[in-house]
């Protein structure tokens, strides 16, 4: 059966890293790693200590790697190199990058391989196959190209045109005919060693790659067409990836799991680091026994279809606000607000341990809260802010709840009002805590009005304007005729107060009263 030596094209995470030579060695592969020479020494240190006792693992030497140019080819080379020396057993050699994530078991890699006896690896003709869709074509071959375009832009620009001027054109090798295709292939051992032995005997070749433009998808493309007979080339890249409309390559992430296994390819690229469930799926599928169904393909179809529809992040569902914009029928909202927010969080966290009910605090004003992974509409207070609905439904989904607390401060009276048209079942607890002058002026430089070199005078104007608008607040919350307003204040009893918590969580009341019975309730 045929054995497997994988070469990584690696730039970062050295742990993402390992895991992958890790999984690839653990299912009987081999592998030559190249890290990118621009990642730090003490990366590379870090995965060759990881890696130092596994025999199935070799690394190449290193060169720095830039989008484009010459680079990529020679760190492949590298690989290919340290695979042949170091793997005589293997018979295959598979170029993947760090990014890259099997989405076929190895038994059905291998058995395939096995059946074809031919090189995977798409080549198509450069000038006549329409492969290239925009940007430069022609160009990429008949001029020489000493400059990094994205490093280098305006020097690469000005070294073509100067060769246009002046009529400084070239031709390609007389007896190759130059193909293009996908980056990333697998090629029999034999073909490998035929196209090292080839650039010995043919320099001129490397030096006409060498000043081209994106060589590593017209390099072994070309080679493999030249030295290997039509019959034995499968002409498709053994990888699955798909590009968007703006030249990209997508990135994949946790709802695309059956997108990705129902594809003819083996691996798939682009497979985002932070797509932890995901990784962890398709490492269980290269492991398995089990070839799996037969591929039905159709990925980037499907792809155009549905972004095309706008969806994002849910394949078959519309978006988020689109579903109504509701919380969901059923499900419970407590609004607790206060100006002074650690009070506030204070009592929330109290209600946390005494009920485990689940809480997103001041999701809508602090921009640091902890909140559950929701495909990153939760990493920005604006993200959050702009369908607020939509956003909080996404919370009780991922936290498989129909309860939730939410922090507010008493300012965004448009989002309790918001909330409050819903139809879910909404409460709000108002948290009245006295302001002393210490307060206010705590207060003022925490919103910048003052510092700690303002003049006296200043915060006499400003303290008293600031005291009335937490008072207009204060009034405009009471007036909006919120059908189920609580309110908890220091000077309650300690048995109105449980009686407030008990009807505001709907909680028994010995419940409600342990947690009212908290001294450092109100402190500051």
């Amino acid at each position: 059966m045929a054995t497997v030596a994988y070469l990584l094209l690696c730039h970062r995470d050295p742990d993402t890293i390992v895991a992958q030579a890790e999984r690839l060695t653990a299912a009987g592969d081999l592998v030559a790693i190249h890290l990118d020479r621009r990642a730090p020494d003490a990366d590379f240190a870090e995965i060759r200590a990881a890696l130092a006792g596994n025999p199935s693992a070799v690394f190449a030497r290193r060169v720095r790697c830039g989008w484009g140019d010459w680079s990529p080819v020679q760190a492949t080379l590298n690989a290919a190199r340290a695979a042949l020396a170091a793997f005589p057993q293997a018979t295959h050699l598979y170029l993947l990058s760090g990014d890259c994530l099997p989405i076929k078991p190895a038994v059905r890699l291998r058995a395939d391989l096995d059946d074809s006896g031919s090189d995977h690896i798409e080549s198509v003709d450069f000038f006549e196959s329409g492969w290239i869709r925009t940007g430069l074509k022609d160009e990429r071959l008949i001029y020489r190209h000493f400059f990094n375009e994205r490093r280098q832009r305006r020097l690469f620009h000005a070294s073509m045109a100067v060769q246009k001027a002046l009529g400084l054109q070239r031709a390609p090798p007389a007896d190759l005919q130059v193909m293009i295709g996908s980056q990333w292939w697998c090629l029999r051992r034999s073909t490998v060693e035929a196209i090292l032995a080839f650039l010995v005997r043919r320099p001129d070749v490397i030096r006409f790659f060498r000043s081209s433009w994106i060589p590593d998808e017209t390099f072994f493309q070309t080679l493999v067409r030249h030295l290997v007979p039509t019959g034995q080339i499968r002409s498709r890249a053994p990888t699955f990836l798909m590009f968007t409309d703006y030249g990209m390559p997508v990135t994949f992430y946790n709802d695309h799991y059956d997108l990705l296994v129902a594809q003819e390819g083996y691996f798939a690229r682009k497979i985002s680091v932070e797509a932890v469930p995901l990784r962890a799926r398709l490492a269980a599928v290269y492991a398995s026994a089990d070839p799996g169904p037969a591929a039905s393909g159709g990925g980037p179809e499907v792809y155009r279809f549905l972004t095309g529809r706008g969806r994002i992040g849910q394949r078959f569902g519309g978006r988020a606000w689109e579903r109504g914009a509701g919380l969901g029928q059923g499900r419970q909202l407590m609004l607790v607000t206060c100006k002074k927010w650690h009070v506030a969080r204070r009592l929330v966290e109290r209600v946390r341990q005494a009920t485990g009910l689940a809480s997103a605090d001041f999701a809508f004003d602090d921009e640091t809260v902890d909140l559950p992974d929701l495909g990153g509409i939760e990493r920005s207070r604006a993200k959050r802010s702009r369908h607020p609905r939509a956003f909080l439904r996404l919370v009780y989904e991922s936290l498989g709840t129909d309860r939730l607390i939410l922090c507010l401060d008493p300012a965004d009276l448009e989002i309790m009002a918001d909330f409050q048209a819903d139809g879910a079942t909404v409460r709000v607890l108002e948290i009245v805590c006295p302001f002393s002058q210490a307060d206010l002026l705590g207060h003022a430089r925490r919103l910048g009005l003052l510092s700690d070199a303002s003049p006296p005078g200043v915060a006499a104007r400003v303290l008293p304007a600031l005291a009335q608008d937490l008072e207009r607040e204060t009034a405009r919350l009471r007036a909006a005729g919120f059908p189920a307003l609580y309110r908890l204040s220091p000077g309650q009893k300690l048995s109105e107060a449980a009686l407030v918590l008990a009807q505001f969580l709907a909680i028994p009341y010995d419940t409600a009263r342990g947690i009212a019975d908290t001294a450092t309730l109100f402190d500051d």
